[in-house]
């Protein structure tokens, strides 16, 4: 199967650079699979679909703000994508630089925009320790979720053509988000409010922490020579009994930004 066969066109001007002031009002495409016809719906009538035996199974991984921006010790710039927290101190992370950075080499992020208050010290120190293929291993001298949640950006899809802004810690979130880890929002989730969710009357919630494996382009003309990225999921006892009690009951179990 070729890559190609999947292309086709889509206009700059069609893909929304901000969400949607309510989350339901977004748009639904439905596909008759068998006979290949589609129909446009609102996103709420997306109740009308399910039948009674069927389980929506949500993923409550919530996105970080995994994008750092810094400079290694001779200046020059880079930019730091985590794909994955291993410790308090350690990450598995893309870097984007002139020149990839050198094993046991130091880089430093900026804590402050503008001026440092008097004393503080500006800077983050951070050390490349390893690295494994595309990835670098980082060592950082504070906790990482406390460095994200102070100098870091949230990562948006390459194709929303502006920088990251304050209110997109919060829309770029499910209302359901809860286990921090991911790097990307599993955006079919993104459409349901709580008036909506509250109308699902089958649902569960596994963890699924959506990789930065996810933005990269598939650089094959044949899609099985692919290489997919590996991400974390947890899934509980009790999901896996709801999973097999739905087949059990002929209903279909249906995943809900779970990237697989």
């Amino acid at each position: 199967m070729k890559v190609n066969d999947f292309d086709f066109d889509l206009s700059k001007e069609l893909i929304a650079q901000y969400p949607l002031e309510n989350r339901s009002s977004s748009r639904l495409l439905y596909l008759h699979k068998d006979s290949d016809t589609i129909e446009h719906h609102n996103f709420t009538d997306l109740l009308k679909f399910l039948k009674p035996n069927d389980l929506l199974i949500f993923n409550d991984t919530k996105v970080i703000p995994a994008r750092l921006f810094g400079n290694k010790m001779s200046g020059g710039k880079i930019e730091i994508l985590v794909e994955r927290i291993l410790d308090e101190y350690t990450v598995l992370a893309h870097i984007k630089a002139s020149k990839a950075p050198q094993i046991n080499s130091e880089l430093k992020i900026d804590k402050y925009e503008n001026n440092a208050p008097v004393g503080a010290n500006p800077c983050i120190r951070l050390k490349v320790i390893a690295r494994q293929d595309d990835l670098f291993k980082l060592k950082f001298t504070a906790k990482v979720l406390n460095i994200l949640d102070q100098v870091g950006h949230i990562p948006l899809p390459p194709y929303i053509a502006r920088p990251d802004e304050l209110a997109d810690k919060d829309r770029y979130q499910t209302i359901y988000a809860k286990h921090k880890g991911a790097v990307a929002a599993p955006t079919a989730g993104l459409h349901f409010d709580q008036q909506l969710l509250n109308s699902i009357p089958n649902k569960a919630f596994i963890t699924l922490h959506v990789g930065a494996g996810t933005f990269q382009p598939i650089r094959v003309n044949e899609i099985t020579a692919h290489k997919m990225h590996s991400e974390y999921i947890e899934v509980s006892s009790e999901v896996c009994q709801q999973i097999e009690k739905t087949k059990a009951n002929q209903g279909r179990v249906i995943a809900v930004g779970t990237t697989c």
